[in-house]
């Protein structure tokens, strides 16, 4: 019997009361194969988006549909728990568990509405509520089909710092709670329920780790526990070489290294949260992705050097991704030429903004910066730079600090690339061969990957021009 094991399962995978059910029969189909089992949760899907956004219309004064959104909570949740519980005491005292965090959220999105604000630390209070809701239901439903197991809530694992809607966790502190709520649980062959997605401050505040955290608790469990490994449970059949949506003949890659996957989750690929690689990598654990709706299949496999298949040609590349609705923005000016600290300054402002920039790139000689934001915060990042650099402009050193209309970053990843001569070539043709132009390029030192920069209307055609080099 393996020792300890983590499973995640996300929004899809406890969708329903059948996604539940198919979820409790992966987790007993376990069982015995593991001596502890730690299962973490993610809130029903859609519901983390229902509960932020009944909040922040409450804040401006929007109250109607505060009523509606507790009645589509108690319908979603009622509803599963009524097909999941046989035995009428058990249903009772579930629902009234349901229905008391239900109340909660209505009390909070009435207390916003009467301040007139949703603070960041009131908004992970109501955010939390979704993967509090969804760990006593599956706790419940997998005591009620002979499981032994405990929800637990998060906040009373995991420590982070005070950064509400994006904490960060205190490892060693939270190693320490850990072992104290979930070792005598463990001891007595419980499983337990935990809520993905959240923590808590030292004093005891509910904090989220940021949207699609759950993952990363999963992730920190595995790494503080230790476990032997941690299983992402999702919807689709692992890591594609693809987005299907965009291209028809994306497979399943059976392993992928930790750099690939590291970088394909940074670059839009929505099966792993980006901060989830790094503490199991940390811990020397492994990670798989599977999919709750088909078990069967093997999934994917996180490993730490390349497959062992022969890497030429057309198999340099593993997975080409892309993120969406991107704005490139540009200072540029003859008068940057050898001037120290215009860098530090740029990003200094937009750091000021809160955003996060997924792309820089800088021409030799020094006269211009490009870097893409997000396009909601584009016009906050423009006015931030012209405000740093109010003299600049003024004086004519920088000319312009401007922005390219809405555009995607294509991302080409693989081990493979490493130290291989001729793939940016390769990747230049293939796209100059569809007529596709490349706004701007970048490439990492690790050289696992390569990010260019295309027009909105071209990403499809980028994207599927380039896998047609994935061996």
């Amino acid at each position: 019997m393996k020792n300890t094991l983590v499973m995640k399962f996300g929004g899809t995978s406890v969708g329903g009361a059948q996604a539940i059910a198919q979820a409790v029969a992966i987790i007993r189909g376990e069982r015995g194969a593991w001596q502890n089992l730690v299962v973490v949760t993610s809130a029903m899907s859609g519901v983390t988006n229902l509960l932020l956004e009944t909040a922040q219309r409450a804040a401006r004064g929007e109250m109607e549909g505060i009523a509606a959104a507790e009645n589509r909570l108690r319908d979603g949740h009622f509803s599963a728990a009524e097909a999941l519980l046989s035995e009428e005491p058990a249903r009772r005292l579930l629902t009234a568990e349901l229905g008391a965090l239900i109340a909660s959220f209505g009390e909070l999105c009435r207390a916003m509405a009467v301040l007139g604000e949703a603070s960041p630390r009131a908004l992970d209070a109501v955010a939390s509520l979704g993967e509090r809701l969804s760990a006593r239901l599956l706790a419940a439903a997998l005591t009620a089909a002979g499981v032994a197991a405990q929800a637990v809530e998060a906040s009373q694992l995991i420590v982070t710092d005070r950064n509400f809607q994006n904490a960060h966790p205190d490892f060693a502190a939270s190693a320490v709670k850990i072992h104290q709520r979930l070792n005598p649980l463990l001891e007595q062959e419980q499983i337990p329920v935990v809520t993905g997605f959240i923590g808590a401050t030292p004093e005891g505040a509910v904090t989220t780790l940021g949207r699609g955290g759950s993952d990363y608790s999963a992730a920190i469990l595995g790494a503080l526990l230790p476990a032997d490994d941690v299983w992402i449970w999702t919807d689709v059949d692992g890591v594609m070489t693809a987005d299907p949506r965009l291209v028809a003949e994306a497979r399943t890659l059976p392993e992928i290294t930790y750099s690939e996957i590291a970088e394909l989750a940074f670059y839009g690929a929505k099966v792993l949260h980006p901060k989830t690689v790094r503490p199991v990598v940390d811990a020397g654990i492994g990670l798989r992705i599977c999919n709750t709706f088909n078990p069967a299949h093997p999934g994917t496999r996180l490993v730490a050097n390349p497959p062992a298949e022969k890497v030429t040609g057309r198999q340099v590349a593993r997975a080409v991704t892309a993120i969406r609705s991107q704005r490139l923005v540009t200072i540029e000016g003859r008068g940057m030429l050898g001037v120290p600290g215009v860098a530090a300054r740029a990003f200094g402002a937009v750091a000021s903004t809160g955003t996060s920039v997924p792309l820089i790139t800088q021409a030799s000689s020094e006269q211009s910066i490009c870097f893409a934001v997000p396009i909601e915060a584009f016009e906050q990042v423009l006015r931030a730079l012209e405000a740093v650099f109010a003299v600049e402009l003024r004086e004519r050193d920088i000319d312009r600090i401007w922005s390219t209309p809405e555009v995607s970053i294509v991302t080409v990843v693989g081990a493979g690339m490493r130290s291989t001569p001729g793939v940016a070539g390769q990747i230049f043709s293939q796209l100059g061969r569809r007529g596709v132009n490349v706004l701007a390029i970048a490439q990492g030192s690790s050289e696992v990957s390569i990010s260019l920069v295309v027009n909105s209307a071209e990403t499809e055609t980028a994207v599927k021009s380039l896998h047609e080099l994935v061996g």
